[in-house]
Parts: structure tokens; C-alpha cells; sequence
């Protein structure tokens, strides 16, 4: 992956996780919610297994899970931390509008 691909792609995971963020912010008012899911949605996009086997074949599933997170390469781990700045960003945003008086639904 050259360097132009991972700085788009960053940019990308940023903007789409903030905007994801920002809206279930507003219609939810739980400002830091998608922080707290963020982890969950990484291990979703990461681990290629289908949720069902976490139930039926816990051990190797979670196994499994562990390897690829282990073996993520530094520009996966890069796109997936600018998701969470995004998220975080948006939480920090959300909560400055409503200091600043703006009622979001």
C-alpha cells in the first residue's frame, strides 16, 4: 500500500466514523455511544468469522480473533485508530454544541 493510498484511506475511516457518530449523537443524546461500540465494530470488521461462531465454536473463534489481531499490519492499525479519532472528535464536538446552547432533536 503506498503512502497516498493510507493517508486517503485514513482519511476516509475519519470522516465516515465521525459522521456516523455525530448523527447517532444527535438522534440518541448519549454522546459517547459510538465510543464505547467502536471496539466491537473493529473486532466485527477484523476477525472474518461469522458472529454465530463466537456461540457454537467459542475457543477457536476466539483464538482466531486473537491471531488476526495480532498479526494486523501497522496501516491497518493506523486506519482503524483515525476511525476512532473520528469518533472521539464527534463525542467532543456533540458535547461543545450543547454547551453552546444548540438543541439537536
Amino acid at each position: 500500500m503506498s503512502i497516498i493510498q493510507l493517508v486517503i484511506s485514513m482519511l476516509l475511516f475519519f470522516v465516515l466514523f465521525y459522521g456516523i457518530s455525530f448523527i447517532l449523537n444527535m438522534i440518541l443524546k448519549m454522546t459517547w455511544l459510538m465510543v464505547g461500540v467502536y471496539p466491537f465494530i473493529v473486532l466485527l470488521i477484523v476477525d472474518g468469522i461469522a458472529t454465530a461462531e463466537y456461540f457454537t465454536n467459542t475457543s477457536e473463534a476466539f483464538s482466531t480473533l486473537g491471531e488476526r489481531l495480532v498479526n494486523l499490519h501497522p496501516a491497518d492499525m493506523l486506519m482503524l485508530g483515525s476511525g476512532l479519532v473520528g469518533t472521539i472528535l464527534a463525542g467532543m464536538t456533540i458535547r461543545y454544541l450543547r454547551k453552546a446552547g444548540y438543541q439537536m432533536f
